[in-house]
């Protein structure tokens, strides 16, 4: 066989085999390896979408739009609440290792999505400890109900986004669990959500851990 024979067959094997890979992408999604440091308090919205576009520069993913996945409440008759589904663009989204998440918001909010401890992987890549390790770290900060949409805040019921990710002390937050996983054997709805499970002990970070969390959240490429 020719060279140039040998060349076209290399190409046309090449071809073959991307066209049958798994589907994989830059990344676009991760969890926090870490907080920002001071509880459910992380500077608002905007000082979440900060730490979330610092850990991406740190591994040369700085040159997309992150946003956290984050709800604020509806307070009437003056605030307008803000839904995490809005905020993260519309898909899809890959996490470190190229593993698809979700083709597009309503994806990543129904039955198919690919969220599990094997796939919500940290910014670095490193699987987010969950039921059963020590310490636990699959409460994940979403203050959002199982659809991406903000809960409402009225007198009579508590704020669920520790006062709109400013508090650091006493309050509450709604977390989901990155690995699906519940206390309850049954496994009942709210304990396999991975953005709407429960609420937190408080706001600071030495009540956080008290339920399983660390002050984690997801952070989105939203371009």
């Amino acid at each position: 066989m020719s060279r140039t024979a040998l060349a076209f067959a290399a190409t046309a094997a090449l071809l073959t085999a991307c066209a049958t890979a798994p589907s994989t992408g830059s990344m676009s999604f991760f969890v926090t390896s870490a907080g920002p440091g001071n509880g459910a308090n992380l500077g608002g919205l905007a000082g979440a979408d900060a730490h979330c576009q610092k850990l991406a520069a740190a591994v040369g993913a700085g040159n997309r739009t992150w946003r956290a996945y984050l709800s604020t409440s509806f307070i009437p008759p003056n605030t307008a609440p803000v839904h995490a589904r809005d905020r993260i663009g519309k898909g899809p989204w890959y996490n470190a290792k190229g593993v698809l998440i979700a083709r597009d918001v309503d994806d990543l909010h129904g039955p198919d999505n690919s969220i599990t401890k094997q796939t919500a992987l940290t910014e670095k890549g490193a699987i987010v400890n969950g039921r059963g390790d020590t310490p636990n770290l699959h409460d994940i900060l979403t203050g959002s109900r199982p659809d991406g949409t903000a809960y409402s805040s009225f007198p009579n019921q508590p704020n669920l986004t520790c006062g709109e990710w400013t508090l650091n002390g006493p309050g509450a937050a709604m977390v989901g669990h990155h690995d699906r996983t519940s206390p309850d054997p049954s496994g009942s709805p709210w304990g396999v959500s991975w953005n709407s499970s429960h609420l937190t002990a408080g706001c600071s970070k030495e009540d956080l851990p008290k339920t399983g969390g660390a002050g984690l959240f997801y952070c989105f490429a939203a371009d």
